[in-house]
């Protein structure tokens, strides 16, 4: 009898092969999109600084619009501390499933580096920008008892007195603290810094006396400057504040370099998959673009920026370049 077994064996054989080489085959033409169904639960905003305060309000705010745009819970969860490293290095520790996200300012992402010897976070290579929300204009202000009407008189009162002048900030390190830098090394002059625990504190004593002058930012300074508690001489914009359409830019008063504001924007574990930060992106931006949203944000003295992931890095670097050369240069360290 004629044996079919070697037919039979070479038929089931190559079946086998086929079969298998369509199971290989198929996860890979099957891939599941990691940012299908995101967000398919709460979302936790982490933000490094107490409750209250203008990052806490851009975060809450957005945070809102945002719920209600994805159909998800956004929990806003208070870290201060360590100059923001306690909030950053937790969201950099974070699984990178686009479910933790931080609240990252320049001083987050910028000058921290330049600022401490050891850090418990790389901003780099631990965390992946998503979108800058607003920029915080910083405007620079005196007391009411300082005999100084603009740049020009404060510049020339500086200058009068011989062991110069002091300045408060929200704390050393802060984007107020080296606004003020800046502002003195682009005229020369002799400013001693007076670190205070936050912005408001060193507010209430420029307006008291007890400190003649300091960078403040729009949202922090806003009640003190339209009540008439402290007097605004100019902002470090590129153009005037639609708030304060009066105060002068540094740039009329011959000092165009000094442009500065606390830049508060998203950032995410750096593993994070692209196409949930693309998607994540662009939930954010429509929320800012939101004009109910956009229109809080405004009232409270922030201007709103929402830009891509490539354009917020790039603008990162630019920062990074601009402002570790002026703290090298000044030899600020906080370790």
């Amino acid at each position: 009898m004629r044996s079919y077994r070697p037919q039979s064996y070479r038929s089931v054989l190559a079946l086998a092969c086929t079969a298998l080489a369509a199971l290989a085959i198929a996860p890979a033409a099957h891939a599941a999109d990691p940012a299908d169904g995101y967000p398919s639960k709460p979302i936790r905003w982490v933000v490094p600084y107490a409750a209250g305060g203008g990052s806490d309000f851009l975060a809450r705010t957005v945070g809102q619009g945002l719920s209600a745009r994805v159909g998800q819970t956004i929990v806003v969860d208070n870290k201060p501390g360590g100059n923001t490293a306690i909030g950053a290095s937790e969201t950099a520790r974070s699984a990178p499933d686009g479910y933790t996200m931080v609240s990252a300012d320049n001083g987050t992402l910028v000058f921290n580096p330049a600022l401490y010897k050891t850090l418990s976070y790389d901003p780099v290579k631990d965390l992946a920008p998503v979108t800058l929300m607003g920029r915080f204009p910083m405007i620079l202000v005196v007391g009411p008892s300082v005999q100084a009407k603009t740049v020009e008189e404060f510049i020339a009162l500086a200058k009068s007195r011989p062991t110069g002048l002091d300045y408060g900030s929200a704390g050393a390190g802060s984007p107020h603290h080296l606004a003020m830098e800046l502002f003195k090394v682009e005229t020369k002059l002799n400013l001693v810094h007076v670190p205070y625990r936050g912005a408001a504190p060193a507010l209430a004593d420029v307006a008291g006396g007890q400190i003649p002058a300091m960078m403040v930012d729009l949202a922090a300074g806003a009640g003190f400057i339209k009540g008439g508690k402290v007097r605004a001489l100019a902002v470090a914009h590129s153009q005037r504040l639609p708030q304060l359409p009066d105060v002068p830019t540094f740039a009329e008063a011959g000092l165009p370099n000094v442009q500065a504001a606390a830049l508060v924007g998203v950032s995410v574990p750096a593993a994070t998959p692209p196409a949930v930060i693309d998607k994540l992106n662009k939930q954010l931006v429509a929320t800012l673009n939101d004009p109910a949203i956009r229109g809080k944000l405004v009232d409270f003295g922030i201007e709103p920026v929402a830009n891509t992931p490539k354009e917020y890095a790039a603008l990162l670097t630019t920062e990074r370049t601009r402002w570790n050369k002026l703290i090298a240069d000044l030899g600020i360290k906080l370790d």
